[in-house]
């Protein structure tokens, strides 16, 4: 009888798992992997396209267009689109959830905590995607001020080769060091494809990079053409200004550098220099019996 009990839970044990896997594994076979993203899973890519028919009727014309407007900026492809952010963000919802609850029930909380502990997890989840979106659109904004000094500089050595301004940029796009300012070129450049001209692609150019420096330099090609100037001159002083700007913004991190380490040294290295100095004396006054 024990035998036959244990063999019955062992079977039962196994329908459960294969239930799990089935249920688990159902969207990602029955999903194509073409078309996922190189930086994800195709098991993490898999349910973000089971959620998004669900998600999809949510999304609404603001959520749209501020994903549009953080996308390109951030750098994603254009595997995603608002209706996959959303479903990507209802699925980290549910797993921070699950992930916070586990960690409630694991720490012994009450079945009063059930609920907030669940909803906070879920807002943590729900709403980290965002702020990871606008944290690599700052990052690579930063990137991009830094290596639009060189652009200019070899944009302005082929101008002054001889070379049209539409030659000149294709030049820059073939041979930029690799970067986030090269490939957001090249992503607006291959726009002029499609019946743009070169006026609109490079003020979308402006727009999706959101630098400064970028907004300057599109100004300045904008009034050369209309004015018939020479663009030598031209570049070789906006590529001063920003190589001067970007002197000027790594002086300034290097001042708050000073007031950034306050923090952690008020924290964690002045308690530790305390206690090494302190110790001996507290030593010596409980040995002297004071």
């Amino acid at each position: 009888m024990g035998h036959f009990t244990l063999w019955v839970g062992l079977g039962l044990a196994g329908i459960s798992a294969a239930l799990v896997l089935w249920v688990l594994g159902r969207p990602w076979l029955s999903l194509p992997r073409i078309g996922a993203p190189s930086d994800t899973r195709a098991l993490w890519w898999s349910w973000v396209r089971a959620l998004e028919p669900w998600c999809a009727p949510l999304v609404t014309w603001n959520m749209r267009r501020r994903f549009e407007q953080w996308q390109p900026r951030a750098g994603l492809g254009s595997q995603w689109d608002a209706a996959r952010w959303l479903s990507a963000r209802c699925l980290l919802a549910g797993l921070g959830a699950a992930i916070v609850g586990l960690g409630g029930w694991g720490a012994g909380f009450s079945s009063l905590w059930a609920i907030p502990c669940l909803f906070l997890g879920g807002t943590a989840g729900f709403w980290w995607p965002g702020l990871w979106l606008r944290r690599r659109a700052t990052e690579r904004r930063l990137a991009m001020a830094r290596e639009l000094p060189f652009v200019l500089d070899l944009l302005t050595l082929c101008v002054e080769a001889g070379l049209s301004l539409p030659s000149a940029l294709n030049q820059v796009i073939q041979h930029a060091p690799a970067g986030p300012l090269r490939h957001s070129l090249g992503d607006a450049a291959a726009l002029e494809r499609t019946g743009m001209s070169r006026g609109q692609w490079l003020a979308h150019w402006a727009d999706v990079t959101d630098v400064p420096g970028v907004r300057s330099l599109v100004l300045t090609l904008a009034q050369a053409d209309h004015l018939g100037m020479s663009l030598g001159p031209l570049l070789r002083a906006q590529a001063a200004q920003q190589r001067s700007e970007r002197f000027l913004r790594a002086e300034k991190l290097a001042l708050e550098a000073p007031v950034r380490m306050l923090f952690p040294m008020v924290l964690c290295i002045f308690p530790c220099t305390f206690l090494v100095i302190g110790f001996p004396v507290v030593v010596k006054f409980l040995q002297s019996g004071l």
